[in-house]
């Protein structure tokens, strides 16, 4: 095979459920040593290819051809890994209880006159983690115990194992850190420089941008585009996703909270662990920005705040009144609520209704002599939810089925029902598509447009610089400079973040 033959090739794909258009004549080719990303929305058709490649679907109609060998309609998971095609999801395969030795070789477990061999199974195992940089791992680690990056690269080398000439990569760094991330997106570049032939799916278009070769773009199921990486910047790939400039997705002018009192003012807050105290004011109607690089104290800041992790010391004060310390309850009562990084473990409760889990902060007001009241409580829930434009079949539908947009709509609505008049926002759009971001975008405009302070934490600068009226810059746990978001750039946030120093002025933080 010469390197411009695909190893994948589909044509004309197309698949409909009940009636409803999922992909229509989607068409896209994945080379060997070339890292191929599928971008687009929540519902743009993403997961159903990733479904008809790996045969957990069939397709309608449409080709479906791997190393010019055209494939059947009716494919099996295992046929399609047969023809050399794995997958690793965001959502992992392993088996938490078991090692990591047993979870690589499940299925084909090396045994000498019945018995398990465990010295060749823990050799198989160790021939394995090596190709994915975990020559240091213990092979009989139980999984449960590993961290969630060494997992990944676990379910990595478990793919692996089947000796894949195409990788499938489904959202794998949303549950990672930035530093984990950095890292499995080597290895993938790795793969990639070994002749694998990589298809990468991810909301994080910065990654997308550091190991991708060559992008297709899905919008409503068809191709919008497809087209080397370095034909785009990601404000156009954005307009490619949404049919829009990416101007377009933040709200329009800044929010009138310039003047008066604040609402929410913080004095001296040194949060748990931290070594500064940190002042900030906001007024009803503003938004400020926190920036930071990672380790910098953005979310200990909020979550002190909050009261989630009792501060060393420091008051906060909610339109005047003292806010008791460390207690969230209380923080909660005064008008504050947070809306955590990790929606899942620390915000959502999945086993829950969608309607269950916004009253689940506010039950005292819905329920009455300790009885919970489940007209009340339809009322007060139903009538935000509805003003949120939320995408679901029935408030009584399990919260886990919404997308990630969605869900954080959920926690903001369990805030308004509680009559809270200060948000926290600890990286609010993270694992969300461009789309639904956009959506998220106004919301929080809206929000401050209503008199709410807002307080945004983010990673992704553009984010700050569109949303915010003033960001506020931490490094190392202090506060090192306040900027007003009209006159602030992704540059100069860097560097304040990193030196400490401010753009245009010169020495050493």
């Amino acid at each position: 095979m010469t390197p411009a033959e695909p190893v994948i090739a589909v044509s004309g794909l197309c698949k409909a459920f009940s009636g409803k258009v999922a992909l229509d004549e989607v068409s896209m080719e994945l080379r060997a040593g070339e890292v191929h990303c599928l971008a687009g929305e929540n519902g743009a058709g993403k997961s159903t290819v990733i479904r008809i490649l790996t045969g957990a679907i069939r397709r309608d109609s449409g080709e479906y051809v791997v190393d010019g060998r055209p494939l059947p309609v009716s494919l099996t998971p295992a046929a399609t890994r047969a023809a050399g095609i794995g997958a690793v999801y965001q959502e992992l395969s392993l088996l938490p209880h078991l090692s990591a030795a047993e979870n690589l070789l499940m299925g084909r477990l090396p045994s000498r006159g019945g018995v398990l061999d465990r010295g060749r199974l823990r050799e198989q195992a160790r021939a394995r983690l090596d190709r994915v940089g975990l020559g240091g791992l213990d092979p009989s680690t139980v999984v449960s115990e590993l961290p969630a990056a060494t997992r990944q690269l676990v379910e990595v080398a478990k793919v692996l194992g089947d000796e894949p000439r195409v990788i499938i990569f489904d959202e794998p760094t949303t549950a990672l850190s930035g530093s984990e991330a950095e890292s499995l997106l080597r290895r993938i570049s790795a793969l990639r420089d070994a002749g694998v032939a990589v298809l990468y799916v991810s909301h994080r278009l910065e990654e997308m941008f550091e190991i991708g070769d060559r992008v297709t773009v899905l919008r409503d199921g068809a191709v919008t585009r497809s087209a080397e990486m370095v034909e785009f910047t990601e404000d156009t790939l954005i307009a490619a996703m949404v049919g829009r400039d990416v101007e377009e997705l933040y709200p329009r002018g800044t929010s009138a909270g310039n003047e008066g009192a604040a609402l929410l003012r913080v004095r001296g807050l040194r949060p748990r662990g931290g070594g500064h105290a940190v002042d900030l004011d906001v007024r009803a109607g503003e938004v400020l920005g926190v920036a930071g690089l990672l380790g910098a104290g953005r979310s200990e800041l909020l979550r002190g705040i909050f009261g989630a992790d009792p501060p060393e010391s420091g008051t906060v004060e909610v339109d005047g009144k003292r806010v008791p310390p460390g207690r969230p309850a209380d923080s909660v009562r005064a008008g504050i609520g947070l809306l955590s990084e990790d929606r899942k473990e620390l915000g959502l409760l999945p086993e829950l209704s969608i309607r269950e889990n916004v009253s689940v902060a506010s039950l005292r007001g819905i329920g009455r002599r300790g009885l919970l009241s489940a007209r009340r409580e339809s009322g007060a829930v139903d009538e935000v939810l509805d003003g949120m434009r939320l995408r679901a079949g029935s408030y009584d539908a399990p919260v886990s089925t919404l997308s990630g947009g969605n869900q954080q709509k959920v926690l903001i609505a369990r805030w308004l029902v509680s009559d809270v008049r200060v948000l926290l926002f600890d990286e609010p759009t993270k694992g969300v598509d461009v789309g639904a971001k956009a959506e998220l975008y106004t919301l929080i405009g809206d929000l401050a447009a209503r008199g709410f302070a807002i307080v945004v934490v983010s990673s992704y600068l553009p984010e700050l610089l569109g949303l915010a009226d003033r960001i506020l810059v931490l490094r190392a746990g202090a506060a090192v400079g306040e900027v007003p978001a009209a006159e602030a750039t992704e540059e100069g946030l860097l560097r304040l973040a990193s030196t400490g120093v401010p753009e245009g002025e010169n020495g050493a933080a």
